[in-house]
């Protein structure tokens, strides 16, 4: 589940990644929540079979949602080797929320880390979907979503979403 707004490059980014967890069976369903793009956005997710949202309820969409676990991501974000076993192992024994572990290879600058404060999905966040239920409210952002859990780090790592903008400009 993701949110975006005229960031078709980065939407495909993501979408591209998943696909590999949808062959094997663990992503079930992409949702992506629109705040009113103009750019082919919705196009990209039509093609790649997602369900796409230009209104919506939070506490609706993930009443709808399709697993009983729900990764948010930021568009752009790219899980990287790994992740699919890793998720599918965790979910099985677990029932607390996880992130992935921030990227190695991209990092921003320490001064820059310590300048800005972290935004909640830039390492995605893993959830059972009974939990983000209780804690949606209608008009909630998924990053509001995020914040207030205690997750677990899990050894993959994703990129962030904000190298994908890096790569845009």
């Amino acid at each position: 589940m993701m949110e975006c707004r005229d960031q078709e490059p980065e939407l495909a980014q993501t979408l591209s990644v998943l696909v590999a967890g949808a062959v094997e069976g663990l992503v079930s369903d992409v949702i992506v929540l629109d705040h009113g793009s103009s750019d082919g956005s919705s196009r990209v997710a039509d093609a790649a079979g997602c369900r796409f949202y230009a209104q919506w309820d939070i506490k609706d969409v993930l009443r709808a949602a399709r697993g009983e676990w729900l990764l948010l991501v930021e568009a752009g974000a790219r899980p990287l080797h790994g992740w699919i076993d890793e998720i599918g192992e965790y979910v099985a024994l677990n029932t607390a929320p996880a992130r992935f572990s921030q990227s190695r290879n991209h990092r921003q600058p320490f001064f820059r880390r310590i300048a800005r404060s972290t935004p909640p999905l830039e390492h995605g966040l893993l959830l059972p979907k009974g939990q983000a239920i209780a804690v949606a409210r209608s008009g909630m952002a998924l990053g509001q979503l995020a914040m207030g859990h205690k997750p677990r780090r899990l050894s993959s790592e994703l990129v962030p979403s904000w190298v994908a903008r890096q790569g845009r400009v």
